[in-house]
């Protein structure tokens, strides 16, 4: 008979997720752009929807970012969007109407058609 501890282990997600496809995609712009494979998703306010998300490659982290890696690519986050985006993953998809990155935000209680811009 195994002794109990008293307490249960809980697994917590992670608070943002880079998806294998978008971390691909991120290492392929940054190489060609001679940059860290970094990816900032940040929430500003706009958008038809409320919020619109933006994307950028970063130099590094800062001290307060929460993040998350996938295939030695980092997907950083502010505190302040993280409280709109937590749950999320970050996809990149490839269709006849073109390839962007793609947030599958959990949060979103509605969206815009071009999946730009999400309200709360």
């Amino acid at each position: 008979m195994r002794p109990t501890l008293g307490f249960m282990t809980t697994l917590t997600p992670e608070p943002v997720t880079l998806s294998p496809s978008a971390a691909a995609r991120v290492a392929a712009i940054s190489a060609k752009q001679a940059k860290p494979a970094i990816l900032r998703l940040s929430v500003e306010g706009g958008g038809c929807s409320g919020f619109q998300y933006r994307f950028g490659l970063a130099d590094a982290p800062d001290a307060e970012d929460t993040v998350a890696e996938t295939d030695g690519v980092r997907l950083v986050v502010d505190p302040v969007s993280l409280d709109l985006v937590a749950g999320c993953v970050v996809d990149y998809v490839e269709s006849l109407g073109g390839a962007a990155f793609k947030v599958e935000n959990p949060q979103a209680s509605a969206g815009c058609g071009c999946g730009a811009s999400f309200a709360i």
